[in-house]
């Protein structure tokens, strides 16, 4: 194993524990899978491993912890996290954080070290590109100033969303509102989410 790969085999099994304390046999799974995937190639945070390859984003949510920040994706037609390839780089929370800064223009925010959240999905082929995985490894994004977010190239639009209200949202991905319901674990009231 690359020593690059070191920390982010390390967060896996810290997210796979996490997992095991509670009950949650799916996301243990997961965590295994996404483990194996990282061990499979030295090439897996690079685009040209046509197979998958691994993936950043953000949860990014606001000053307040009770809404948080969603791309309409362009490509993908869908609401979802902010977040993007890897190009490389073997620390998944740097890349998180770099696509949140440049998908929202917002600035000054700050990453959580720990795994928040992971999600293996396919990807469609492209005229350029062929059907393929994403391994996304999402991570804590807080917003620490302004929430006046720029959207970008990448987005039809973006919204801060309440959390509390993506959880029966069916427009958006089951990822999301996975992440949804562990968001409101750690906060269950509003009044939990201010400081």
């Amino acid at each position: 194993m690359d020593d690059a790969f070191r920390p982010l085999e390390d967060a896996l099994a810290a997210y796979r524990a996490a997992s095991l304390d509670r009950n949650d046999p799916e996301a243990t799974d997961i965590a295994v899978e996404f483990a194996r995937f990282l061990r499979s190639a030295p090439t897996v945070f690079e685009r040209a491993h046509l197979a998958g390859h691994f993936t950043g984003s953000a949860w990014l949510v606001s000053r307040d912890a009770r809404r948080v920040l969603l791309t309409h994706h362009r490509k993908l037609n869908a609401w979802l996290q902010l977040g993007g390839h890897a190009d490389g780089d073997a620390d998944l929370a740097r890349v998180a954080l770099r696509e949140a800064e440049e998908e929202s223009g917002l600035t000054d925010l700050v990453v959580e070290p720990a795994i928040f959240d992971i999600d293996r999905h396919r990807i469609p082929a492209r005229p350029n590109e062929p059907e393929h995985w994403h391994y996304d490894v999402r991570y804590v994004v807080r917003a620490t100033r302004s929430e006046d977010f720029v959207v970008g190239d990448e987005s039809h639009d973006l919204q801060w969303r309440r959390v509390d209200a993506l959880v029966a949202d069916d427009t958006v991905d089951a990822s999301v509102r996975r992440m949804a319901r562990k968001w409101l674990q750690r906060f269950p009231s509003p009044a939990c989410g201010k400081g």
